[in-house]
């Protein structure tokens, strides 16, 4: 009965979701631009998927990797900490799409990083060198215990205009697999595409591989001046077979570094679900495929989409091992966030194996703790070894590094160096920059701090409830939402506004669970 009951239940709300994709292009005889209009308009353009499993129970196949969560660490043990950057975004946008259909994210799903890294800080960018440090620190509003600082390492890149972005050869690897049929994941892919394309500009060209049980080739190397052939091959792709994720890839980037540009940005870009059932299907053995490519620049951005049937763990490590980024889009405002506000970014490497390095004193901090990270952190002695992987940072790309601290009581002076290293794209030339820390740039109270850093803290809080976190046991997810109306009338911005909404979610949802 049960097993009849999941084949009614999906087949039904596929159909329903046949019916919203028909009205979305449609547009009850409006245009589909209107209709996409609308669609962003509307709850910061998240589309409903119809596709929520039965009596409110959380998604089936769905696959997370818990990293641990980092320590106090006794300065007298251990003085150094050190990580590869990391600018994804994707466990945020995760969590907002489990919030709201209606569920609380799993906690292995939450990457604190990648929460904090959602929200832009105002860092002020370097005028000449890659990076530019900005320090800031106050009391701990949520840390375990009393007398601990919150210290935060902002890392702004450089940015490059627009105008001044190089050429890009970009090979798109879609997934048309049956499981894209799902929600609207193909249709949202296509959506996402479009919009891309429509950004891009004399000298770019756009290949196109898709792949359900076999990969194919959709579309050759054409240049952007034949937009509107691109853009058929975008809008015919319709779901097919199983997922050959591998022979995907593979094709990709044979495309891509066949036709690869000495000089332009050549950049694989894999839609998918992350799902792959055909041929190899972990990161380590797919990369294993094409690692030669990946050495000789192929760059790899995955972009994730649907929930249920699908797999975080494939699209990040994809992309860790692959030197790009990960992205998940659960709305149109995500996808146009991505390929149009911040398009450069998203294409242009600024810096290649970024690492970062904080040295405490002892003498002034007895123990710290990282925010985060857990799946970045690097020996200490790779951080001076430049074949081991760190971070690929885009233009204007931001990194910020919460550490909670305590000091020696009465302590004065350097608290820290930190420390960052990274190779030129262009140039191949390793450079290494510091900058010195001290207990004068912390704080007297948490509410004398920056707005951008009192955000920062209770991003960090919220991803530590959410998670699980042994450090926030304590934690009340109703102290961050008080924490954010008192910030919310100094950043006013959508962003902001939407995670008090997300934090009202997972408020009531905790409630829920608890009676």
């Amino acid at each position: 009965m049960k097993a009849k009951f999941k084949i009614f239940y999906r087949l039904s709300a596929v159909l329903m979701m046949c019916g919203l994709m028909l009205f979305i292009y449609t547009g009850c005889g409006g245009s589909e631009d209107e209709a996409s209009e609308e669609l962003a308009a509307s709850d910061f353009g998240y589309i409903p998927t119809g596709l929520n499993p039965p009596n409110g129970a959380a998604y089936d196949d769905v696959f997370f990797k818990e990293y641990g969560t980092n320590p106090f660490i006794d300065t007298e043990d251990d003085h150094l900490s050190t990580f590869g950057m990391d600018v994804d975004t994707a466990s945020y946008s995760v969590m907002r799409r489990y919030l709201r259909d209606g569920h609380l994210p799993p906690p292995e799903a939450v990457r604190v990083e990648e929460f904090v890294n959602a929200f832009d800080y105002n860092y002020v960018p370097p005028s000449q060198d890659t990076f530019a440090v900005h320090i800031e620190g106050a009391p701990s509003r949520f840390g375990e215990g009393k007398r601990l600082q919150l210290l935060r390492i902002g890392i702004q890149g450089r940015v490059i205009p627009d105008e001044n972005r190089k050429d890009a050869m970009l090979t798109f690897v879609i997934d048309v697999s049956g499981s894209m049929a799902m929600e609207n994941r193909l249709e949202l892919v296509k959506r996402a595409l479009t919009l891309l394309v429509a950004q891009l500009r004399p000298g770019d060209e756009v290949a196109i591989v898709v792949y359900g049980t076999k990969a194919r080739t959709v579309l050759p190397h054409t240049g952007i001046e034949n937009s509107e052939e691109i853009l058929a091959a975008i809008h015919s792709l319709t779901p097919e077979g199983v997922t050959n994720a591998e022979d995907g890839l593979r094709l990709g980037y044979k495309h891509a570094l066949r036709n690869a540009k000495v000089g332009s940005i050549n950049r694989v870009i894999l839609c998918s679900d992350g799902v792959a059932n055909v041929g190899e299907t972990g990161p380590d053995a797919i990369l294993k495929t094409i690692r030669s490519h990946v050495e000789e620049g192929i760059t790899l951005t995955t972009v994730g989409f649907g929930m249920g049937n699908y797999n975080d763990v494939l699209m990040e490590q994809l992309a860790n091992k692959g030197n790009g980024s990960y992205a998940y889009v659960d709305t149109l405002s995500e996808a146009k966030r991505i390929f149009v506000e911040n398009l450069t970014g998203t294409l242009q490497v600024i810096a290649k194996d970024a690492k970062v390095q904080v040295d405490f004193n002892p003498q002034v901090v007895s123990r710290f703790r990282l925010l985060g990270y857990e799946n970045r952190r690097l020996d200490h002695e790779d951080f001076r070894d430049d074949d081991a992987d760190g971070g690929e940072i885009g233009s204007g790309h931001s990194v910020t590094a919460l550490y909670e601290i305590k000091l020696h009581e009465g302590s004065t002076g350097q608290l820290a160096t930190v420390f960052i290293r990274s190779e030129d794209p262009d140039t191949r030339r390793v450079s290494e920059i510091n900058e010195e820390i001290f207990t004068t740039e912390l704080n007297d109270t948490f509410e004398a701090a920056s707005p951008e850093f009192q955000l920062a803290a209770t991003v960090a809080e919220f991803a530590e409830i959410l998670r699980e976190s042994f450090w926030a046991q304590d934690g009340s997810l109703e102290a961050v939402s008080q924490s954010l109306k008192g910030i919310a009338p100094q950043i006013p911005n959508a962003s902001v506004d939407e995670l008090m909404n997300l934090v009202s979610r997972a408020n009531r949802f905790k409630a829920q669970d608890s009676e």
